[in-house]
């Protein structure tokens, strides 16, 4: 990554592929960034919706890495590794933001290995079964592409740090969503099993895809204040969006998304967070003093 700082490098023109991830090669990932306040925004509200960001994102790659070795083909293992360090590269950022929001001094390590499971604030689909590849295919489909439309517009954001990393993101998520839309277009229209499969796979995400559009009480606020987005003003967006990849795929039309609680948002998860984390924080559980 090029550029003097971190913010320098987020807010260059993309001339690279947009698959590659991005947030690494700093040991500061906000060093020489201006990391004043937007007036009137509260630090605890800032830091709280980064990591709601920040954790969707890193428990979704950690969900992504478990295909490593274990892919159909070494194509889409290597593919969904690089969305996994896409999304691992955007947690950094963000986490790093919500330790210098909220005044702790906390850095991206700090959030990712030192936290409980009801300290994360990740939505429940992030950590959800990763089940057949149709079903990683489908929950990516429906997580890249509401948090692409979340993204798309926090490139506006009155914070200058949202906005930068927001601006950057935007081309890998659109990779991200990319990805899931031909996969699922290949099941979908594919074999009778493989149809099968996938009609399957979006039975079982479906009913976890109404918590993406429930407005959380810090979203809301940040909302309003032009720095943070609710997340209810994309739901019509994305629906469109899956609506026509699936009749495109030979697929029933979805059905509206269901209602939901903010439940990952206020730390409530399901069984499935804790074995996770136990696998992503092993290392650093065992050597807690160790520097790379």
């Amino acid at each position: 990554m090029s550029g003097d700082t971190i913010f320098t490098a987020l807010t260059e023109e993309h001339g690279g592929d947009a698959r590659w991830a991005f947030g690494t090669g700093f040991t500061d990932a906000l060093a020489g960034v201006d990391t004043t306040l937007p007036a009137g925004v509260d630090g605890g509200d800032l830091a709280l919706y980064c990591q709601m960001l920040g954790d969707d994102a890193l428990v979704q790659a950690q969900r992504l890495v478990e295909w490593v070795t274990d892919a159909p083909e070494l194509e889409e293992e290597v593919a969904l590794a690089n969305i996994a360090l896409d999304l691992l590269g955007q947690a950094r950022l963000l986490l790093a933001r919500a330790g210098q929001a909220d005044g702790t001094g906390r850095d991206e390590d700090a959030f990712a290995y030192r936290r409980g499971p009801t300290e994360f604030r990740n939505v429940h689909l992030a950590e959800a079964p990763r089940g057949d590849f149709a079903r990683a295919v489908v929950t990516l489909l429906a997580l890249s592409s509401s948090r692409l439309a979340l993204f798309a517009r926090l490139t506006d954001s009155k914070d200058p740090v949202l906005a930068a990393i927001a601006a950057k993101a935007v081309n890998e998520l659109a990779y991200h969503r990319e990805y899931a839309v031909s996969w699922t277009l290949r099941l979908g229209d594919g074999t009778p099993y493989s149809r099968e499969r996938t009609a399957e796979a979006v039975a079982a995400v479906w009913p976890l895809t109404g918590e993406l559009f429930a407005t959380h009480s810090v979203e809301a606020r940040l909302a309003g204040q032009g720095v943070g987005v609710d997340p209810a003003t994309v739901r019509d967006e994305v629906h469109a969006v899956l609506a026509r990849v699936l009749v495109e795929a030979t697929l029933d039309a979805p059905a509206p998304f269901p209602e939901s609680a903010t439940a990952g948002r206020d730390g409530r998860h399901t069984e499935l967070l804790a074995p996770l984390l136990d696998e992503l924080q092993k290392v650093a559980r065992e050597h807690p003093e160790a520097t790379w």
